[in-house]
């Protein structure tokens, strides 16, 4: 079976199941041993008495030998897989709707409009800090809500699309190299004094990584828009992505944010507490309405919910006309 009817079966099993916590409370998520490999090559080579050119070498050959790991050990996967016949289409099946994150990330963002429609305020911030790296005491409802909206966007892109798009294109190995660049630009792809030399490579390769998916996403959100909410809510969130996109302070990041932020006819992103300290950044769809409320995290489900259909309908597309 080739890459793409196991990648459109691998979706719909991440749909309906996700990422069973029993599971992963007895083992470790490839994610997390990712994680692992990452902190080792950051504890070990990321020394504060290099120059910052001996830092960014020493990056760039880390993330590389990272890079090279993931895609051997998919290649690995890949070959034990087609010795293995008909259980080695299951198994790679299962193993790539590990790696996609729909149902996960609904139910973690479900989870903030939960809060607030039964704890209120506190609630939300509790729910909200689990999927956020901002202060969520700073916020207030509407800070609540576009954040979960905000990380609901973003994370349609780097967490589903894009590992979709590199197992399609690259199988096993493309998919496994791709989430350890995402993980590792998550973890060392920081402008501090830490992290702004050692992860400069992975974070301009992850931002190249994302290219596609940043741009496909776009095009699934608005399109989810006008199957939630109408025509007009569908040409909202185009034209944002189109016009907003570069407002951003992620190259690819802004899309998948102002194409939402469009379709709900909201303003998302502006200024935000990280640490204590305000970062300021620009209105995403600043003309939208300012205040954001759990009514709005539940239609940006629904958007999400018809974009994630629309990549597995594209999925099945493609399926079909490879036959």
């Amino acid at each position: 079976m080739g890459h793409l009817p196991v990648l459109f079966l691998a979706l719909v099993l991440d749909r309906v199941v996700g990422d069973p916590d029993w599971l992963w409370r007895r083992f470790s998520h490839p994610v997390v041993i990712f994680g692992a490999a990452i902190g080792f090559a950051d504890r070990r080579f990321n020394r504060t008495g290099d120059s910052p050119e001996a830092r960014r070498r020493k990056g760039q050959v880390a993330i590389i030998g990272l890079l090279a790991l993931a895609a051997l050990g998919g290649w690995a996967l890949a070959g034990l897989f087609d010795r293995l016949g008909f259980a080695g289409v299951i198994l790679e099946i299962v193993v790539v709707s590990i790696f996609l994150a729909q149902k996960s990330l609904a139910d973690h963002v479900s989870a903030v409009a939960d809060g607030l429609y039964r704890d209120g305020l506190p609630g939300g911030r509790k729910a909200v800090s689990m999927i956020v790296g901002r202060d969520p005491e700073a916020l207030d409802e509407a800070g609540v809500s576009r954040a979960a909206i905000e990380s609901l966007s973003e994370n349609f892109s780097d967490g589903i699309v894009a590992p979709a798009l590199w197992f399609a294109a690259f199988g096993l190995p493309g998919l496994m190299a791709y989430k350890m660049l995402n993980t590792a630009d998550s973890m060392i792809g920081h402008l501090n004094d830490r992290h702004r030399d050692f992860g400069r490579a992975a974070a301009k390769l992850d931002d190249l990584a994302n290219w596609p998916a940043s741009r496909l996403s776009a095009l699934l959100i608005a399109l989810g828009a006008g199957m939630v909410k109408g025509r007009d809510a569908m040409r909202r969130g185009a034209t944002s992505a189109l016009t907003d996109q570069g407002l951003h302070r992620s190259p690819n990041a802004g899309w998948p944010e102002a194409a939402m932020a469009g379709g709900l006819d909201l303003a998302l992103g502006g200024p935000r507490r990280y640490g204590g300290e305000l970062v300021m950044e620009a209105s995403l769809n600043a003309a939208g309405r300012p205040k954001a409320g759990a009514r709005d995290i539940v239609d940006g489900l629904a958007i999400f919910r018809r974009a994630c259909d629309g990549l597995a309908l594209v999925v099945l597309a493609a399926v079909v006309v490879s036959l």
